[in-house]
């Protein structure tokens, strides 16, 4: 029997955040006697995914980050990495920016199939990490040979005149596992102690300045104000969440915000909701704005995400973050609270990730 072909990803930590969720639903969907899928990480603390990916078979691979060894230090690492592994044929790199480092250095240790995959459409950090990054940025397109996107907006961000060349990867989701269930709704919200008539809104993301907690925190005040049988579910851990549970502290919130932490079971807590909120300084096309859908949510996000992410079920209120937080909860509270079915429209715009898991395995088979 033949071995699979083994792709090297390679990320910064395989921790729950939306990339990495799309890759752990591909590497759920594949089928694995034919595409194995191993990690280059970045981080010494173990992330969320490693146990599962070890039980799938995966590999994990550690290297140090820029932050600790700086520029050369990383490109020396890098190289010695994959010239020490030179049995990898594809690497799959998911570092936005950074990739330029990732697959400069794969091309000169001759890894023949170096795919360059943009999951946002902004880089994170103050400005001179920023114009960092848009330097390193410059070598992607002449050390990948395959260039990959979340959305066409993520692909014109990182590849510039040559976007036309990416092709569009949808953010697919087992959907199945996040159709609407009453029962479920019920007894995530028994587990967390909510009455039936609380309204409850959520958020899904790490915290960090891109995901804007801190706009988010004002929004829900404002929408307690009006309505005290309220509640925020905060989902996901991250640098900022100290500052955040501070802001909840100042201003007496603490018995209507839970900070719910990294949790494993997104798709039940989902049903416990009655409103996704998003209002994110940038994305490039949230897998979290999938699920929600799924689930049949109201969202209401900010109009600096793409509307690729709107998939047609009427779920989608877009609002710019110039409007007041006065304003973000008038539209919350005007919203009718009603799970739809958003089953059509998720599959009719390819994002059941079974299909996208083929496509992509025929993608590696292919190169």
């Amino acid at each position: 029997m033949d071995k699979p072909i083994r792709v090297l990803h390679v990320v910064v930590n395989m921790n729950r955040g939306g990339a990495e969720t799309l890759i752990m639903n591909l590497y759920r969907n594949i089928d694995r006697t034919k595409v194995q899928f191993d990690f280059l990480v970045h981080k010494d603390v173990k992330g969320a995914f490693e146990d599962e990916i070890i039980s799938l078979g995966g590999k994990i691979h550690r290297i140090p980050y820029i932050t600790d060894v700086g520029h050369f230090g990383y490109k020396k690492a890098l190289y010695k990495f994959f010239k020490n592994h030179s049995d990898y044929k594809i690497v799959h790199a998911h570092m936005d920016s950074m990739s330029g480092l990732v697959l400069q250095a794969a091309k000169k240790a001759e890894i023949p199939s170096r795919i360059s995959h943009s999951h946002n459409t902004r880089n994170e950090g103050n400005s001179l990490a920023r114009l960092y990054k848009s330097y390193i940025s410059n070598r992607i397109i002449k050390n990948s040979n395959q260039l990959f996107a979340c959305s066409d907006v993520a692909a014109k961000w990182l590849f510039k005149n040559h976007s036309n060349r990416a092709k569009v990867i949808k953010n697919g989701i087992d959907i199945e596992k996040f159709l609407f269930n009453g029962n479920i709704r019920d007894l995530k919200r028994e587990e967390l102690g909510i009455s039936d008539d609380t309204l409850v809104l959520g958020h899904v993301a790490r915290f960090n300045h891109q995901k804007n907690h801190t706009f988010l925190i004002d929004i829900f005040e404002e929408v307690h104000k009006r309505k005290s049988d309220s509640l925020l579910l905060l989902v996901g851990d991250g640098a900022l969440r100290g500052s955040i549970e501070e802001k909840v502290r100042r201003l007496n919130l603490e018995n209507s915000v839970k900070f719910l932490g990294v949790r494993d079971d997104v798709n039940e807590l989902l049903q416990a909701l009655d409103i996704f909120l998003l209002p994110s300084l940038h994305e490039g096309l949230p897998v979290t704005l999938i699920e929600a859908q799924a689930v049949g949510l109201n969202c209401v996000i900010s109009d600096t995400i793409t509307k690729e992410v709107d998939l047609g079920a009427s779920l989608m209120e877009f609002i710019s973050l110039s409007e007041s937080n006065n304003k973000w909860a008038e539209k919350l509270l005007s919203l009718n609270i009603i799970n739809k079915d958003a089953t059509n429209e998720l599959r009719k715009n390819g994002y059941d990730i079974q299909e996208t898991a083929i496509w992509l395995q025929r993608f590696y088979s292919n190169i």
